[in-house]
């Protein structure tokens, strides 16, 4: 089996939760456990996966970082998912579907940041380029807190086909475009959507671009006139999240002012 090292107390916590992944042994260091690292080794113990103790040195080797908190964990690779696993998401909730499709996004902190925004705004699924992007490796895992071993992630070789496919599904595809002319809080997000967030420099490519259903941008009125990928994203998502929150509290109240409830 294919091994990595995952790193980090949250990200080895939230891979034992979420239980998509083989776990080998789990590798705590011998300076005194704070009770997360111990709450980790009961969890690892219940289910029956080996706990061994180690220097920090050697656990620093291993992760080829210092900031490993003191636990680590040999696991079988991040289980990425199909286009087609993500789509049957669809199937599941009453919600409309909420997608993120991450066009060339490089950094695997921006990577990290957005999948944890992401998975707390209520996105079903992410979607992004095997080319040219960053792959959900430990460093993703960690700059998420843990949050990537719970979502639906898809690489895939070709975004503009992948964008064909959810449109024949019913998704509305909306780019985040800075010189978009439509302010994304002017936007209805109250439908199957999938939000584009381009690369940290070009944004979304041309052809990308020429396949969204609609443009919009972040309004900006400070002397900076550029947002982080990951900033612009959960700025996005949270209006997702606002407006779907807001539009059930409303049908709520409408239906008890009407005495039907």
């Amino acid at each position: 089996m294919k091994t990595e090292i995952l790193y980090g107390i949250h990200p080895v916590i939230e891979a034992l939760r979420a239980g998509r992944r083989n776990f080998v042994e789990i590798y705590l260091t011998k300076n005194t456990p704070s009770k997360r690292l111990k709450n980790a080794a009961a969890l690892a113990d219940s289910l029956n996966i080996p706990v061994k103790t180690i220097r920090p040195s050697q656990l620093e080797s291993m992760t080829d970082t210092p900031m490993h908190q003191g636990i680590g964990a040999m696991v079988s690779p991040y289980p990425v998912a199909g286009l087609a696993d993500i789509i049957d998401t669809f199937k599941y909730g009453d919600a409309d579907p909420f997608l993120l499709l991450l066009d060339n996004i490089v950094d695997p902190y921006n990577l990290g940041a957005l999948v944890r925004t992401g998975v707390s705004a209520g996105v079903d699924g992410i979607i992004v380029t095997k080319d040219r992007s960053s792959s959900p490796t430990p460093t993703v895992s960690k700059a998420s807190a843990g949050a990537l071993e719970h979502i639906f992630l898809a690489r895939v070789s070709n975004m503009v086909n992948t964008i064909k496919a959810l449109k024949e599904k019913g998704v509305w595809i909306v780019g985040l475009e800075k010189s978009a002319d439509q302010p994304i809080f002017s936007s209805d997000f109250k439908c199957p959507v999938a939000i584009v967030i381009g690369g940290e420099q070009k944004g979304i490519r041309p052809l990308v671009k020429k396949n969204c259903d609609l443009l919009f941008s972040i309004p900006q009125t400070g002397k900076i006139d550029s947002l982080n990928a990951s900033v612009a994203g959960a700025v996005v998502m949270y209006e997702v999240l606002r407006q779907r929150e807001y539009n059930k509290k409303n049908v709520h109240n409408t239906v008890n002012s009407k005495g039907f409830l």
